[in-house]
């Protein structure tokens, strides 16, 4: 009998993933299957990266890279960062990586071990409770609440850290709420990390450009105070459609950057030299593209508030940021995943139930309006049939 180590018992999913390969197989089986359950953008790559990626290969980068990415893309995103934020970091801080996964993983190795407690948000992506509980740290679930519009309390947050914290995940806009966390709030947790300075801070801000009524993006990068012990995370695939091409990028904090270097060395290499260089047009090149897939999100997020809170025991507050709706579904009678489980079976909507995302998931599906806004409405439309008519068990 082979004997794989306990730590890999513990690993967990991102059970969108699963959805995805169940809808796909209903859809081979002839069913009319509407995905809603996979967060990537349904519109294609910008034609301009794709032809830079393209010029890249016929140009001869076949080879490996440095591990921590190509120079141009480091300084690319050194000044993406100052366009965006404004604040300057050295493309020495710079790490370019295979998708934004690998920061989180990275980071939560770092910092996980047994008798140690790593805070994340709850719901939340699935991959940090999992990374977590597989290096043999604590969990611990940072609510994250409706009624406060699915921002993080700082003051929440705070009260949970205890000598035994290493590392605090942030994440806004969040998924899987499309919460987008104030900067007063922001400001507050800030102003109260300084009273626990030996606590690491993980910022996924993947979703930074998705912001909607107004609310904009405040990078955690702005606040010296923690610069010393913030990683950053960010990366391609939802700003630029780019989730096929695994690029992600992240900065480190001096005395981390080595270990993420050694890291990077025994587990990938480096990123495919092609995808590099077409990275370097996506944040080099024309925006335009970013804020037109933007505003579609906008669209369509109108489209898919309306239309859940219209649905029989459901509502659904307003997402700030990202492209998900978290609808609650408590008053229909169903449990979330149940629910999920259902509605792709009998009516053919693909979702995601509340609970894959954290304990305080129940009661909530998680939707994807990276879909087009004609299949969202069929999907409203179906998700109404099936509500009115089905009860559950």
């Amino acid at each position: 009998m082979l004997h794989v180590v306990p730590a890999f018992s513990r690993i967990g999913e991102e059970n969108a993933f699963a959805v995805l390969a169940r809808a796909q197989a209903l859809a081979a089986q002839g069913r009319d299957i509407i995905n809603l359950g996979i967060g990537q953008p349904d519109m294609p790559t910008p034609p301009h990266v794709v032809e830079a990626g393209i010029k890249a290969l016929r140009d001869g980068h076949h080879g490996y890279t440095p591990a921590t990415g190509i120079p141009p893309l480091r300084e690319a995103v050194a000044r993406d960062i100052r366009r965006r934020h404004g604040v300057e970091v050295s493309p020495e801080s710079v790490m370019i990586v295979p998708g934004g996964k690998v920061t989180m993983f990275m980071a939560i190795l770092m910092f996980g071990e047994p008798g140690a407690e790593i805070l994340y948000p709850d719901p939340g992506f699935p991959i940090y409770r999992s990374m977590i509980e597989y290096t043999g740290a604590t969990p611990v679930p940072v609510p994250i609440r409706e009624e406060n519009g699915f921002a993080f309390s700082a003051a929440e947050t705070l009260a949970l850290i205890t000598p035994r914290t290493r590392l605090l995940i942030v994440n806004s806009p969040a998924n899987p709420t499309g919460g987008v966390t104030p900067k007063a709030e922001i400001d507050a947790l800030v102003a109260g990390l300084a009273a626990h300075p030996d606590v690491a801070v993980l910022s996924d801000e993947i979703y930074g450009t998705m912001t909607y009524d107004g609310e904009t993006h405040h990078s955690l990068l702005s606040y010296e105070a923690i610069r010393d012990r913030l990683i950053y995370l960010d990366g391609a695939s939802k700003t630029y459609a780019m989730t096929g091409w695994r690029l992600g990028w992240s900065v480190w904090p001096k005395p981390l950057y080595d270990n993420a270097r050694k890291l990077a060395v025994n587990a990938h290499s480096c990123v495919n030299a092609a995808t590099q260089w077409a990275g370097i047009a996506a944040l080099d090149g024309p925006q335009d593209c970013v804020a037109e897939m933007v505003a579609e999100f906008d669209r369509r997020r109108a489209i898919v508030v309306a239309g859940l809170n219209a649905l029989p025991g459901v509502s659904c507050i307003a997402p700030k940021g990202a492209f998900y709706a978290f609808p609650n579904v408590s008053r229909t009678g169903w449990k979330a995943k149940a629910l999920a489980s259902t509605l792709l079976e009998e009516a053919g909507v693909a979702t995601i139930g509340g609970p894959d995302f954290g304990v305080h998931g129940e009661g909530f599906l998680r939707l994807s309006y990276a879909n087009s806004a004609e299949n969202i409405r069929r999907a409203l439309e179906r998700m109404q049939g099936f509500l009115s008519e089905r009860k559950p068990g």
